[in-house]
């Protein structure tokens, strides 16, 4: 059978398209518990703090498991890996419809994030870059990371109407739980089947294009190392990704402080029904949708990272402490959370471009996982901190914040990095080496 279409076209379909849909379902966890607070809470018992913590905890597992799951799949094999990522995250999302108290809730986002951890690094530090060269990377992982976008505009509607209605006797929040994780293992043997490892095991190449891409990929890592050749202690052990590490952590506070209490703030500004707050956030989303697109594009242009980052994160700073300027005034209270939304989003796609611009094999993999749950150490704290303050106060004020000072200091620190990004310099050795 003759391949057809442009090469970009089926790298997209057949690369980007099947982690696309994985990540939407990955998302659809932390969207689902932001939620499912909204009612579960309330039926549980439990305080914002005791949410905080649940809803945060599930990074615990990520740091325990980033690193080996991430170094494993790049020796072994990255698709059956995360086939059994989906597969037993699947099974750990269903879980949530069984818990009844504050302890079986964190066990359950523990066990969560213990399956989960890993799957974004492999998709950043291994699949993507044997398919898509240092150009297209910011392009290819903006694109894929819409997943968190329209998951959410997706999802929103359908967790409002889910929260309201009773499905074999089971609250509305445990349906939607049920659901999610039914769908992840249903779709973790689609996955197995349509990605691959490397261009050399997809039919949808020519033989030309495999060996093309194959001496671009060996190219690139070639001229990497004459930059600096890295083992997986090295990189680990590395400044720039240490750095990139406690960046990462500060962004992720007020990513997912923001992130997990969006819809309980909004409902709160705005008075309105659950179902009215879900239909509501596809408003921000779809705005921050449109700046993730173009952000990750003119990255890729231009070759430019440090500010493509830094940018959005002093936007959702601004927004998020002007926000609490205007708190008795819903309209305005809605368009800086809009602004939050777009700052706290839109640099990610460009951001995951930055560990695979000097390094690459399981140096890369292994620098990933730690920048990953070094962060997400931030998806614990965020949240928890947002949760005690919100307790202790009855306000968003202190917690809205802490998040934005979170956020401030992180592009400062982004803006540490050396003018000319390595990814750039990368690219310049690989063309001498050409």
């Amino acid at each position: 059978m003759a391949i057809t279409g442009s090469l970009q076209k089926r790298k997209y379909l057949n690369v980007i398209l099947p982690i696309f849909i994985a990540s939407v379902l990955a998302y659809l966890d932390r969207l689902n518990i932001s939620y499912a607070a909204l009612t579960m809470n309330k039926d549980l018992g439990f305080s914002a703090e005791v949410f905080g913590m649940g809803a945060g905890i599930l990074f615990f597992g990520y740091v325990l498991f980033e690193v080996p799951g991430t170094v494993f799949a790049s020796n072994r094999s990255a698709r059956k890996w995360l086939f059994r990522i989906m597969f037993t995250w699947g099974f750990a999302c269903a879980a949530m419809a069984l818990i009844n108290n504050a302890w079986q809730f964190y066990l359950v986002r523990f066990l969560i994030g213990a399956a989960e951890a890993s799957f974004y690094p492999v998709c950043y530090s291994v699949i993507i870059p044997r398919f898509f060269n240092a150009k297209e990377r910011a392009a290819a992982i903006s694109i894929m990371l819409t997943s968190l976008l329209i998951s959410s505009i997706i999802g929103s509607p359908m967790a409002g109407v889910l929260l309201g209605t009773k499905f074999l006797g089971l609250a509305g929040w445990k349906t939607l739980f049920l659901i999610q994780g039914v769908l992840a293992v249903f779709y973790s043997f689609f996955l197995l089947a349509w990605i691959k490892d490397k261009p050399d095991d997809c039919n949808w190449l020519t033989p030309e294009e495999k060996k093309a891409m194959n001496e671009e990929f060996i190219a690139e890592i070639e001229a990497k190392n004459k930059v600096k050749k890295y083992n997986v202690w090295q990189a680990l052990a590395d400044k720039t990704v240490l750095k990139l590490s406690l960046t990462y952590f500060l962004w992720i506070t007020g990513f997912w402080g923001f992130g997990f209490f969006l819809p309980t703030v909004l409902k709160k500004v705005s008075g309105l029904s659950n179902a009215s707050v879900s239909y509501l956030i596809i408003i921000p989303m779809a705005i921050a949708l449109v700046g993730f697109v173009l952000n990750g594009n003119h990255s890729a242009k231009t070759g430019e990272t440090r500010w493509h980052i830094s940018i959005p994160m002093f936007i959702g700073a601004f927004g998020l402490f002007a926000g609490t300027m205007v708190v008795g005034n819903p309209v305005l209270s809605f368009i800086f959370l809009c602004i939050a939304c777009v700052g706290v989003y839109v640099g990610m796609g460009v951001w995951w471009t930055v560990p695979t611009s000097f390094l690459s094999g399981e140096a890369a993999a292994g620098a990933t996982g730690l920048i990953n749950s070094v962060g997400n150490i931030g998806g614990w704290v965020g949240p928890y901190i947002v949760g005690i303050s919100i307790t202790r106060t009855g306000s968003n004020t202190a917690a809205f914040w802490y998040m934005s000072a979170s956020l401030i200091l992180a592009g400062i620190l982004m803006l540490t990095l050396p003018k000319e990004n390595v990814a750039a310099q990368a690219d310049n050795n690989e063309k001498k080496v050409v």
